[in-house]
């Protein structure tokens, strides 16, 4: 199972190895994944998109997260 500390770095990750551009490749692979009936993991790249647009926006940090 993926945690939200793993889904923040993979996050941070692809933000400094794509830029902003790895927006657009989540939500294809969204559309790629609904469409081979892949659910689980189309649900995953939903979101990894959401923490990735959250920084790109500065509502979240690069920094280490902690849930509440």
């Amino acid at each position: 199972m993926i945690t939200a500390h793993d889904l923040h770095n993979l996050a941070v990750y692809l933000l400094d190895r794509h830029g902003p551009t790895i927006i657009e490749f989540a939500d294809h692979a969204v559309v790629e994944l609904e469409a081979k009936g892949d659910d689980s993991r189309a649900g995953t790249w939903r979101v990894l998109r959401s923490v990735v647009q959250d920084m790109v926006d500065g509502r979240l940090s690069d920094s280490a997260i902690q849930l509440h």
